[in-house]
């Protein structure tokens, strides 16, 4: 695939919001740099205490820095908090605080832009003087229209809003069916049922019928079956456990692991609440794989939604919100990522 430039701010705003997926709020935004090649994309709520300048920004410079290759880094502010004439730019002891502690692992900052919720402009210049361009001109950038030719999109928000299900006693009577035949088999037997099942629909290119769905749903109710489909998702030949907490020596096969997410979100409305907790959940590991902590966040508070003692879900969304980033990504060679840029 042919690699992009970015050369304007509007293209900077575009890059974030087509690569994050959604537009930021009251948000921290920092890319590595390699040169002039981009690297690693962090998104991370501001502090929302004073006093915690410091602790933020060193736990921001971890992140930036596992980048090996990262020599410099933009950045971006997304805040409804206006700019006053005469007064620091909102959250300015926050990147105070980032610039002394990247300066301390090798990192410049090469810029910054103040993104208002009508204009930015950049974030060293003086409130009332700099120029302050539309937010909406970030429509019309050239790195947004190509990422709209290539079936990109930005939401308004990060929020999940999962597809609607309806006949959920039926579709409960149908896994609970599958369910039985699943527990009257071998377990060695059960698990290699399943996994033929879920590679033939993972291989392939259209949605599979509503009985194999029934049947995906009722395997992953069982958490040693669960385990190794989630696993089987990548597509890699490697330990389980390796491939589970994504510090396998191989890329993923990252196509595939979007269509398992289609696939699965598919499921969810062929299922009803009761067995919902492990598709959510798998959603929300797939979401993690793919660095996207904020949505990996919200499936697994919705499968414990379903089920407050979804232990997968409890344990899940404890290690992502210790800050336990995806193994994969802290490779660029490995790492999930839409489209090149330069």
């Amino acid at each position: 695939m042919e690699k992009l430039t970015i050369k304007t701010p509007p293209d900077i705003l575009s890059f974030i919001g087509h690569t994050l997926g959604f537009w930021p709020k009251e948000s921290l935004v920092c890319i590595t740099l390699n040169d002039n090649s981009i690297g690693a994309t962090l998104r991370i709520d501001l502090p929302r205490q004073p006093g915690q300048e410091l602790p933020y920004a060193r736990t921001v410079a971890h992140y930036l820095t596992s980048d090996t290759t990262a020599t410099s880094l933009l950045f971006a502010v997304y805040t409804s908090e206006p700019c006053q004439p005469g007064h620091p730019k909102p959250h300015a002891a926050t990147i105070a605080a980032l610039t002394g502690v990247l300066a301390e692992q090798g990192l410049t900052i090469r810029d910054g832009l103040f993104v208002g919720d009508q204009t930015f402009s950049p974030y060293d210049g003086e409130p009332g003087h700099e120029l302050a361009l539309p937010v909406s001109s970030t429509q019309t950038s050239a790195i947004n229209a190509e990422f709209i030719y290539r079936g990109s999109a930005v939401q308004p928000t990060n929020q999940v809003t999962l597809p609607t299900s309806s006949q959920a006693l039926a579709k409960a009577a149908a896994v609970e069916h599958h369910m039985d035949t699943i527990q009257s088999l071998p377990a060695a037997t059960a698990t290699s049922q399943a996994r033929e099942l879920w590679a033939g629909m993972l291989d392939s290119v259209s949605f599979p019928s509503d009985d194999d769905f029934n049947a995906l749903v009722a395997n992953l109710q069982f958490p040693a079956i669960r385990d190794r489909l989630i696993a089987d998702i990548p597509g890699l030949e490697e330990p389980m456990q390796r491939i589970l907490f994504a510090q396998t020596d191989g890329a993923p096969k990252w196509s595939r692991i979007e269509w398992a997410q289609q696939l699965l979100l598919h499921a969810y409305t062929r299922t009803s609440p009761q067995h919902a907790a492990p598709v959510l959940t798998t959603i929300g590991y797939i979401n993690w794989w793919e660095g996207r902590g904020s949505k990996a966040h919200q499936f697994l508070q919705l499968a414990l939604d379903t089920d407050p003692s979804y232990r997968l879900a409890r344990l899940s969304d404890q290690m992502i919100g210790s800050g336990l980033v995806a193994g994969w990504n802290m490779n660029k060679e490995t790492a999930f990522k839409a489209l090149p840029f330069e």
